[in-house]
């Protein structure tokens, strides 16, 4: 799909989009799709998009996942997080139906912003700002995007650390199956476990380098530690995309971010990359912020999250 193609069926479902660079060459921010970027290079869309998910809606009962990439409020699961507020598993409307906007565009720079008051699993709202601060560089065959998520705290009252728990997330998406692979450093033992099922059976070192297939007929998700420098997917001989998560500010610390019962406690095993695979046909390379002890009115729980997009020789 080329970026002018996914901007006309974007139109035609009537969702704003903010353009960031071109639509050759850029990122197309979907302010009425979750705030989701979708990267563009030499005039082809990169990211997961879902035709279907865009010109229709999702509510209670159907989430319609368009792809691109996602900033969510993590975790997923546990009594602190925010899908299981309604007591199934869904997409709060908070999240489906915000309202994003072009709040600044300072020199090479531009800041999307949408209010999200959220409920999490214990019942307990938490009125926040989500923030993506933009950055783009491009060459002649690589778009390297740089954004800082940033969740910031609004309510009126401290919050104790022992009544939330809250971390910015994104989830940028990508077709798997054959052919398709994430690498990654070798990780020591304890830098890498899995979130759910076993996927020991789609992993191995080859040489330097430890590969994760992406062809699964049970979904996966690879938990990383911060000792885990970055992930690469690999799409076929097309295109490659490498994801960086920055250092957390002072005073912030990785979550556990997993999609467990909302009955349970979150572990205390923090994420800072992530790699899921759907038997659907789609992965997501996910990387996380952290989260503060105590939650006060204006805290900024900020990562800077580095995701270089670059095509294929021959």
């Amino acid at each position: 799909m080329t970026g002018q193609e996914l901007i006309d069926i974007m139109d035609q479902a009537n969702r704003r989009v903010h353009i960031v660079g071109s639509p050759e060459n850029g990122i197309i921010a979907a302010l009425d799709l979750e705030g989701r970027l979708f990267a563009v290079l030499n005039g082809r869309v990169l990211n997961r998009v879902v035709q279907a998910a865009i010109l229709n809606r999702s509510d209670k009962t159907t989430f319609l996942n368009p792809g691109g990439d996602a900033l969510w409020p993590a975790p997923e699961g546990s009594c602190l997080g925010y899908e299981y507020g309604s007591g199934e598993w869904r997409v709060p409307p908070a999240i489906t139906g915000a309202v994003w906007k072009v709040a600044e565009q300072p020199e090479n720079k531009t800041v999307i912003r949408a209010e999200i008051d959220m409920v999490n699993n214990r019942q307990l709202g938490i009125p926040c700002e989500f923030e993506r601060h933009i950055k783009i560089r491009h060459t002649a065959s690589a778009l390297m995007q740089n954004v800082t998520e940033v969740i910031r705290y609004i309510g009126a009252r401290p919050l104790a650390k022992d009544e939330f728990l809250l971390a910015p997330w994104s989830l940028c998406q990508f077709e798997s199956g054959r052919g398709k692979k994430v690498i990654l450093p070798p990780p020591a033992d304890n830098e890498i476990w899995d979130m759910y099922g076993s996927s020991h059976s789609k992993r191995r070192l080859s040489k330097d380098i430890y590969v994760v297939d992406t062809n699964t007929e049970e979904r996966f998700q690879l938990g990383l530690g911060a000792g885990v420098p970055w992930i690469e997917f690999v799409s076929g001989n097309e295109f490659r995309v490498r994801r960086y998560a920055g250092v957390l500010p002072e005073g912030q610390y990785p979550i556990d971010i997993s999609d467990i019962s909302p009955g349970q406690l979150p572990s205390g095993r923090g994420v800072n990359l992530s790699v899921y695979c759907d038997p659907s046909g789609f992965m997501e390379m996910e990387a996380c912020g952290g989260c503060s002890g105590i939650l006060e009115p204006g805290t900024e729980l900020s990562v800077n999250i580095i995701t270089e997009y670059s095509m294929n020789a021959g």
